[in-house]
């Protein structure tokens, strides 16, 4: 089967008739003939039944219609496209693929802010830890930003080598609860998982049946089952939740100047190893200019993260866990 197959098929039934569409295509009648015929050959259909008012095209006819119509549709957008191209550059690519982080916001947005290329596509992606290891892994996305946890991290890490991706480290920060500014848990210091009792936890839902060691939010062996919960789905809704009632996540802590919102702040989480933030990519990869400069930009919104989150801390009070 060949383009000039379906181009035949599709042109005589716009003209009605065998005749007409040599006339419009300037070829020979028996040229067209001959061609469809081994395509209904080929195909095991007959597309029409001659008659003297042109073609009547038969049920199976008019379903192939459909199908190389699309086709050929396909095939001029293909063509429209990198026929362009030629003539101009094609545009600068990157795309990222990121648990729901504003420190990954942010970087992106000063890519955005700093980038000199006249023509890109730039992409980034908030969703779930298997997610983003899918997308790195499947080249959907250039560069992936996940954490690790003491309780998590062996898994994930095998996960990463038998995909022959890589975990880069960032930082290590220490994991605090997110709570709306003026919670009751803002008068500690630190908070202890006793305290969190009779409190109701949100977190990010995931697909069913996606380990617990992909959760976004850092895991608390006496949070497996809690006794309230919430559920949301993207960092806005979670962030209104948290800002207007009692309700409390977990995670790095880090908030972003500019980004976040001033109703919700976070405190230390007492007696708890470090989170490491990082950036995953396929193993032995070279890496692109912008994906290069992206990662030099993630890393100045995580220190700056960091630094921003410790003045906060300071003015609550809360002292490091």
């Amino acid at each position: 089967m060949t383009f000039q197959q379906l181009t035949y098929v599709v042109e005589i039934s716009k003209c009605g008739s065998i005749n007409k569409a040599a006339q419009k295509l300037f070829l020979s009648q028996s040229g067209i003939s001959t061609a469809v015929r081994e395509l209904e050959e080929e195909l095991g259909i007959q597309f029409f039944v001659r008659s003297n008012r042109g073609v009547d095209f038969t049920p199976e006819g008019k379903e192939f219609l459909s199908y190389a119509a699309s086709l050929l549709e396909q095939k001029q957008r293909i063509e429209s496209i990198y026929g362009e191209a030629r003539n101009t550059a094609a545009p600068v690519r990157f795309s990222v693929s990121t648990q729901r982080y504003p420190f990954t916001e942010d970087a992106f947005l000063r890519m955005l802010q700093t980038t000199e290329d006249n023509r890109f596509l730039f992409s980034i992606k908030e969703t779930g830890m298997d997610a983003v290891i899918d997308d790195v892994y499947d080249h959907r996305a250039d560069i992936g930003v996940i954490f690790l946890s003491e309780l998590t991290e062996k898994i994930i890490l095998r996960l990463l080598d038998s995909r022959r991706l890589d975990f880069h480290e960032i930082a290590a920060v220490a994991p605090c609860v997110y709570v709306r500014n003026g919670h009751p848990l803002t008068d500690l210091d630190a908070v202890n998982e006793s305290d969190l009792a009779g409190y109701p936890y949100v977190s990010f839902e995931h697909e069913q049946g996606v380990a617990t060691d992909f959760s976004e939010e850092y895991q608390i062996v006496s949070l497996k089952k809690p006794a309230k919960c919430i559920r949301a789905n993207n960092r806005t809704t979670m962030i209104n939740i948290l800002a207007r009632t009692n309700a409390f996540t977990t995670g790095s802590g880090l908030l972003v100047e500019g980004i976040n919102s001033q109703a919700v702040v976070t405190i230390p989480l007492a007696n708890k190893a470090c989170i490491r933030i990082g950036w995953i990519i396929p193993r032995n990869s070279k890496l692109s200019a912008q994906t290069e400069q992206f990662i030099d930009l993630l890393e100045q919104s995580v220190a700056d993260s960091i630094r921003f989150t410790e003045r906060l801390h300071q003015s609550l009070g809360h002292s490091p866990a």
